[in-house]
């Protein structure tokens, strides 16, 4: 699936985008799910989103957080090269722009972004496993 950036703007920046996040999540997770990705797949990268999700909470390593985040990045990419097929690749691809849309938003609107982005990563998940995803 090939997931329209603006889409992913609504997703991440509107504060009325819940509608197209259930929608898009629904979607990918259904595409997902018949490339192969396996919810294993998903935790790895989930896991960590969960890990600067705790820090990120805690205003005194708020910082060390978003620049977690940022190094995520890399690491998905690395994690899309590594595993075979194209299944890892679309999710990184569609996280990735998710992710760019907090790097480049405005400081004082990064929380309520990661927020949206945690959000739409906890969707993606949820529906995969609805559709099958093991």
């Amino acid at each position: 699936m090939n997931v329209k950036d603006s889409d992913i703007r609504t997703i991440i920046v509107d504060p009325n985008g819940a509608e197209t996040l259930v929608q898009v999540a629904d979607s990918l997770a259904k595409d997902l799910k018949t490339t192969g990705l396996t919810t294993a797949q998903i935790r790895a990268l989930f896991g960590e989103v969960r890990q600067i999700e705790a820090e990120w909470d805690m205003e005194a390593k708020r910082q060390e957080a978003y620049r977690r985040l940022v190094l995520l990045r890399p690491k998905m990419a690395y994690r899309a090269r590594k595993e075979r097929g194209q299944a890892v690749k679309m999710l990184v691809d569609v996280l990735d722009k998710a992710l760019n849309e907090i790097i480049k938003g405005e400081e004082s609107k990064r929380d309520a972004y990661f927020r949206h982005f945690v959000e739409f990563f906890e969707a993606i998940l949820a529906y995969h496993k609805a559709y099958g995803g093991n």
